[in-house]
C-alpha cells in the first residue's frame, strides 16, 4: 500500500484547504449573492472536512467539500430561490463621452446584471463560474456534480437569454 497523506495531518489538510477556499467561497457566492452566508458556508465545509478527515481521502478532498457546502445552502435555505444581488461597482473616472451614453451604457449594465440575476440558478452557477472564475467545463462539472454536457447546455441556454437582452437593446 502507497504512503498516502492523510487529511488529518496538519499540513495536507491546509494545502487542500488553500488549494480550493476561494473556488468555493465563489461558488457560494453566486449561489447566495450573500459574501458572509458563504464564508461562513465554506468554513463550515471545511470544519467538516476536519471532523471526517479520516473517513475522506485526499483525492475526494475537493467533491467532498463542494458536496458538504452545497448541501449546507440547501438546508439553510430549504430550497427557496436566491437572487444575486450585485455590489454597486466603484464610480469610473470621468469620461468624454455624452450623457446620454453613459446614462445608456449604465441602463445597458444594469439590465445585463438584472438578466443574470434572473437567469435560474443552475444556469448563473455554470455562467458566473466560466465567465468569472474562468472555469473550464470539466471543472464546473466537477464543481456542480453534473456531466459536461449539461454544463454546456447551460451555458448555451445562459447565453441564448443574454443575447435576447443585448440584441433588444440594439434595436
Amino acid at each position: 500500500m502507497a504512503n498516502i497523506p492523510s487529511i488529518c495531518e496538519e499540513a495536507t489538510y491546509t494545502k487542500i484547504f488553500k488549494e480550493y477556499i476561494k473556488s468555493l467561497h465563489n461558488y457560494l457566492y453566486y449561489k447566495t449573492g450573500n459574501k458572509a452566508m458563504s464564508h461562513d458556508l465554506a468554513q463550515e465545509a471545511f470544519s467538516k472536512l476536519w471532523q471526517n478527515c479520516a473517513k475522506v481521502m485526499p483525492g475526494g478532498a475537493k467533491g467532498y467539500v463542494f458536496k458538504t457546502a452545497n448541501n449546507l445552502l440547501i438546508n439553510e435555505y430549504n430550497h427557496q430561490k436566491v437572487v444575486l444581488n450585485h455590489q454597486a461597482q466603484p464610480q469610473q473616472q470621468k469620461t468624454i463621452e455624452s450623457p446620454e451614453f453613459l446614462l445608456e451604457e449604465k441602463e445597458f449594465k444594469t439590465k445585463l446584471e438584472t438578466t443574470i440575476a434572473d437567469l435560474p440558478e443552475k444556469q448563473r452557477v455554470v455562467f458566473l463560474l466560466s465567465r468569472v472564475d474562468k472555469k473550464t467545463y470539466k471543472e464546473i462539472a466537477e464543481i456542480v456534480g453534473i456531466s459536461k454536457q449539461a454544463v454546456e447546455k447551460r451555458m448555451y441556454n445562459a447565453l441564448d437569454t443574454l443575447r435576447e437582452v443585448v440584441s433588444e437593446k440594439i434595436r
